[in-house]
């Protein structure tokens, strides 16, 4: 039995523009500050684990990143790390917050190709102010029908989403560079799941692939999608 595919959901950073190359160029200047006291691949463990701590105080995006970073700071120097390398950390968070907008390549032939026949929504995680900022300044506002920003992706979360503007999760498809958030999460809530890698996905956002689910698909690039959306059925 055919289902058919009414909604179409796009996570944003890294999927439609890039991110996570200046959370990668912000790194290598913490190391930088860091240098005198440990190694790089030491101090970057010590920032994910700090990350990984933290997401559920700070949430998602560059601010809870930036503090991160200050806590990280203060552990590797027990507790001695200079003002002044403090403010620097402050800067790169700031400037992290200011940088701006690259699209993907392919992002608004693709959305315009599926604008006629679904409706398009862009449901990100992070901090609302940056997010809307960056929507804001991408010129893509127009392309869709409603934007998400949200604290977690989750099945609960896609259904809801999904049938609020669309016509319910299982006619809905959510595309994105991440496996854990925007892949599996709306698998389990019934929807079809569509991977489109990024070089630099955060290592948080990695998750094992499951090759035998009869709604996943994974594509090289986004304008690879009008094509798979025109072919999705139901698993039925």
């Amino acid at each position: 039995m055919s289902v058919a595919l009414t909604t179409i959901g796009f996570d944003a950073d890294d999927t439609l523009w890039q991110n996570e190359q200046f959370f990668a160029l912000t790194q290598d200047r913490f190391a930088d500050l860091l240098a005198d006291h440990v190694e790089k691949p030491d101090l970057m463990a010590r920032l994910m684990q700090a990350e990984r701590r933290n997401i559920s105080h700070y949430g998602f995006g560059i601010k809870g990143f930036t503090l991160s970073m200050i806590e990280t700071a203060i552990e590797i120097t027990d507790g001695k790390v200079p003002a002044a390398v403090i403010a620097e950390i402050l800067d790169a968070g700031r400037d992290m917050l200011s940088h701006p907008i690259e699209l993907l390549p392919g992002v608004q032939d693709t959305l315009a190709a599926l604008r006629p026949d679904h409706k398009l929504l862009l449901i990100t995680k992070g901090d609302l102010l940056d997010q809307m900022r960056k929507v804001e300044q991408s010129g893509l506002r127009d392309h869709f029908d409603a934007i998400e920003v949200v604290s977690h992706k989750t099945p609960v979360e896609y259904t809801e989403i999904f049938r609020r503007h669309g016509t319910g999760v299982d006619e809905g498809l959510m595309a994105g560079n991440s496996m854990s958030s925007d892949v599996l999460p709306m698998l389990d809530a019934g929807g079809w799941g569509v991977l489109i890698p990024h070089g630099l996905t955060w290592a948080l956002e990695h998750a094992k692939a499951p090759d035998d689910h009869p709604r996943f698909a994974e594509i090289t690039d986004l304008t690879q999608l009008p094509e798979l959306a025109a072919r999705c059925k139901s698993a039925d």
